[in-house]
């Protein structure tokens, strides 16, 4: 039964959650332990078991339960920073420092200052500081911020573009620098050219870390915790400074730097104008306990008119113009009214149900005070440097908090649908990869995580669970009756999966992504969770409500052809035409198709970290030197 041991560690390996969890006791392996071959350690699981029936195995009934742990968030280590080398900005041709090529003490040249460059203290991020040694190190290379002993226009241009780094979600504090005070009273050149010199590679570290900054996002994802997954963008420093000083206008290369993507720019004008209404604007109050239904009355009707009419889309006012025009100041829930609901709550990803309770009154009265959206935006803006500047043209995304999934092709949504995504205690992972293959009918591989944490203690109790609820089990690739398993000892080589049936976990298809957290998009047998208007429910895959329709889309193919693929019975995988993108993100503000920034529930208290390591690296790039 070789072929069942191969087909249920592909199937294992893609199941959600086992590669993402680490095991507590030492004695219970994970399953790639066992892909890895790494069996060394685990001790035999089989009890040798009879055709038909198999003796009641050997155990020792008192080991403990062990357990399978998440992965868990890290206090935020920020990105090491050091003096730069000024040693470095010597010339080895001359005797001596680069004093000796430019003049006396005093002298006024436009380079007089290089000299003073060596006494210098910046501190800054390690690329930086490298990109600024090898800038100055070249002597052939002008001052970018000084001519003569004036600082110039190059530079104030630049001062002030950084001052207003908070317009693209970046704090201004951590690019700030102070002007040298110069007394013209009684000048000391010597005091005035080292302050100018400081000055100038201040500035220069600041415009440094800003191009890094804006490009890549000031924070590393992978240290905010282990559900956080991405390569990190290298930013080619070494041409900065020297198209600075080319450039006729600082100000507009920098801002050449910063993504510009429709979701960046919907993001940036939205962060704009909150700042710009500021604390002024009157929100809107729903005041209903419970819930609002059809036909009832309630005084907070015009209320719910006049807040779809402020956070509804284009589209949806434009459909709804009739009812909204009509409206006039009504308290009876009538069905017009119902039917602007409806809409309402289907373009936000609640249940349509014209039911208004306190996730729909959350959402129409904005959800967020003016200030929470401020801080959502900065997250989300800091978080979309970790993508790629351009999504691409086709692409799948995926919004945790909106329990939301969108297909894009051409540049155009073209189909959206709920989710279920994991639990708080399963979370779904925050990373990105290519979509591969549409695999029908499959076997469901229960991930080591799900054996450990829940099936063990069943078994333990009852050896025989697994084969009455037909599951299949295999140890060391040989299938044997799970009442024969020892299930006190290691499962690290034993292999656990359902058949294909109308009870499968993951329905009739799972659309694959393969990646090293084994998450992937499924159906589900489950449809009621789909009703729900919270719905982090899973063991980390995302189930979807429309499966057959996302597989057609992936595939570009029809439904009908889908339906045919698994009409057949049998677990066979298709390949995409095309690999393209799919982006497992997690963002609490994001624009919609039509560019409007809609807000989400931190459902995994996620921004918070983020926040923190914000704060954690403008404290550490103020420090003192």
């Amino acid at each position: 039964m070789t072929f069942f041991l191969k087909g249920a560690v592909s199937a294992l390996a893609l199941s959600c959650g086992v590669a993402a969890m680490g095991v507590a006791p030492a004695h219970a392996y994970t399953l790639m332990d066992m892909i890895r071959g790494d069996r060394a350690r685990t001790q035999s699981t089989i009890v040798n078991p009879a055709p038909e029936v198999a003796p009641p195995p050997q155990v020792n009934t008192s080991a403990p339960l062990p357990k399978v742990s998440s992965p868990q968030y890290y206090t935020y280590k920020v990105d090491p920073m050091r003096l730069v080398d000024t040693g470095k900005f010597t010339d080895p041709v001359v005797t001596g420092a680069v004093v000796a090529a430019v003049g006396t003490p005093g002298d006024a040249t436009p380079s007089v200052q290089r000299r003073y460059l060596i006494d210098a203290k910046v501190r800054a991020p390690v690329d930086v500081a490298k990109a600024l040694e090898s800038y100055y190190g070249d002597s052939k290379n002008e001052m970018v911020w000084l001519t003569g002993t004036e600082i110039n226009d190059r530079a104030k241009s630049a001062m002030a573009f950084l001052a207003n780094a908070g317009s693209v979600g970046l704090d201004p504090a951590d690019y700030a620098v102070e002007v040298p005070a110069v007394d013209p009273a009684s000048p000391d050149p010597a005091m005035r050219d080292r302050a100018l010199t400081q000055f100038e590679l201040q500035l220069s570290a600041k415009v440094l870390a800003y191009v890094q900054d804006t490009v890549r996002g000031r924070v590393d994802p992978n240290k905010l915790s282990g559900y956080h997954d991405f390569v990190r963008k290298t930013v080619n420093l070494d041409p900065v400074l020297k198209l600075a000083r080319m450039s006729p206008d600082v100000g507009a290369y920098l801002s050449s730097r910063t993504p510009n993507g429709p979701q960046f720019s919907a993001l940036k004008a939205e962060l704009a104008k909150l700042k710009g209404e500021g604390s002024g604007e009157q929100p809107i109050t729903i005041a209903i306990s419970g819930a609002l239904r059809p036909g009832e009355t309630s005084s907070e009707i015009p209320n719910i008119v006049k807040a779809i009419g402020k956070y509804g889309s284009a589209a949806l006012k434009s459909e709804n113009a009739a009812t909204l025009s009509a409206y006039a100041g009504g308290t009876d829930y009538s069905p017009e009214i119902v039917s602007l609901v409806e809409a309402f709550q289907k373009e936000r990803g609640l249940k349509p149900d014209g039911i208004i309770g306190q996730a729909t009154v959350r959402v129409m009265t904005g959800g967020d005070s003016n200030g929470s959206k401020i801080e959502k935006l900065i997250v989300a803006m800091e978080q979309a440097r970790w993508l790629p500047a351009d999504l691409g043209p086709r692409y799948v995304f995926i919004n945790q908090p909106a329990y939301m999934v969108y297909y894009y092709n051409d540049n155009k949504q073209e189909l959206s649908m709920r989710t279920v995504i994991g639990k708080t205690t399963n979370q779904t992972f925050f990373f990105q990869d290519q979509v591969q293959t549409v695999e029908y009918n499959p076997f469901w591989g229960v991930p080591q995580s799900i054996i450990i944490n829940e099936m063990l203690p069943k078994l333990r109790a009852d050896p025989g669970y697994l084969d009455r609820m037909g599951y299949e089990v295999a140890v060391g690739g040989k299938a044997v009756p799970s009442a024969s398993v020892d299930w006190y000892g290691s499962t690290a080589n034993v292999a656990v999966r359902q058949p294909p049936s109308g009870d499968n976990a993951l329905g009739k298809l799972k659309i694959l992504f393969p990646n090293k957290h084994a998450i992937y998009m499924h159906d589900t047998p489950e449809r009621t969770f789909f009703k729900r208007d919270m719905r982090a429910l899973s063991h980390g895959c995302v189930r979807l409500e429309e499966p057959r329709v996302m597989a057609a889309a992936v595939l570009s193919t029809t439904v009908d052809k889908v339906n045919e693929e698994i009409a057949t019975g049998k677990n066979h995988a298709v390949q995409v035409p095309q690999k393209f993108p799919i982006y497992i993100a997690y963002f609490t503000a994001w624009p919609d198709k039509n560019g409007v920034v809609q807000y989400f529930n931190d459902v995994y208290d996620r921004d918070s970290y983020v926040r923190k390591a914000f704060d954690a690296t403008t404290k550490a790039r103020g420090a003192q030197i």
